[in-house]
């Protein structure tokens, strides 16, 4: 109940990300980006929305869907370990492939809810302040969404740390992001975060591995209150401030162009004694 859109859109998305049409795949295809698609727990099975094998489409799925965390926790640990694991693998996959840079992006309905969750936990902020409108739901659903975080904050002990808080209200993507951005920085590669969601994964992944934070460059910052509250946390500044809401990536790859910039005007551009340049 914290989302209008129905479950079996996740899985229609992925199969438009595989074929080429969404809008990461468009941002991507304009930076020289690759788009690689990682099952990790989509509910709906693929092969139902016209998804076969595909090069771009990793099957490394933990469990089918995520449980809802207003019943009960969403996952156990174990599958915690799993997700995180399958990220790990991935971001090693893809720097082993050439990767310099890796980007986070994800899809999943109704994923909001659980990053506000995590987000609230991590921080100790109270629900309301990290809780946004996702796609855009009114006054009545906010609330309701607000009140099922809640719910799943109260079963969770003062204290609690990143494993307990991911297996209590966190998401698969969640997990996996997070190993993705703890696999990407163990390579010595950076990893550009992208919204709400990927936020909730990187925090979680600070808090596992603070080594990781060198690494971490805030693409773009999400209108969602919970992006914000990561930024300020991590202390990162976005590249991109543009008020937008897409996710699937769409904000960190948006800002590769400008950190490709900087890494030539780094790598290439004389300074003033190279130029002889009078300095003042």
């Amino acid at each position: 109940g914290v989302t209008p859109w129905p479950q079996e859109v996740t899985a229609q998305m992925v199969a438009n990300f595989v074929h080429g049409g969404a809008a990461i795949n468009v941002l991507a295809r304009q930076a020289g980006a690759t788009v690689t698609v990682v099952d990790v727990g989509v509910a709906t099975d693929l092969v139902s929305v016209g998804v076969g094998e595909a090069p771009n489409l990793l099957r490394r799925r933990v469990r089918n869907g995520t449980r809802d965390l207003a019943d009960g926790p969403s996952l156990t640990p174990d599958e915690v370990r799993q997700a995180l694991d399958v990220g790990a693998a991935v971001a090693t996959e893809l720097v082993a492939q050439g990767a310099r840079a890796l980007v986070t992006g994800e899809m999943g309905i109704g994923n909001t809810t659980p990053a506000a969750a995590v987000i609230a936990a991590l921080l100790g902020r109270p629900a309301a302040e990290v809780t946004g409108r996702g796609t855009g739901v009114d006054d009545a659903t906010l609330a309701h969404k607000v009140a099922v975080v809640d719910r799943g904050l109260a079963r969770l002990p003062a204290g609690a740390g990143p494993l307990d808080v991911l297996a209590e209200v966190g998401g698969l993507e969640h997990a996996a992001l997070a190993g993705f951005v703890i696999g990407g920085a163990s390579h010595r590669v950076p990893v550009v975060v992208d919204g709400v969601i990927a936020g909730a994964a990187a925090l979680a992944a600070t808090r596992l591995c603070p080594a990781v934070h060198p690494y971490l460059v805030a693409g773009h910052r999400s209108t969602e209150p919970g992006a914000s509250a990561v930024l300020a946390a991590l202390e990162l500044e976005p590249v991109i401030d543009l008020g937008l809401r897409l996710g699937e990536g769409s904000g960190a790859c948006l800002a590769l162009p400008v950190l490709e910039a900087a890494a030539r005007i780094l790598g290439e551009m004389a300074t003033f004694a190279d130029a002889a340049v009078t300095e003042a």
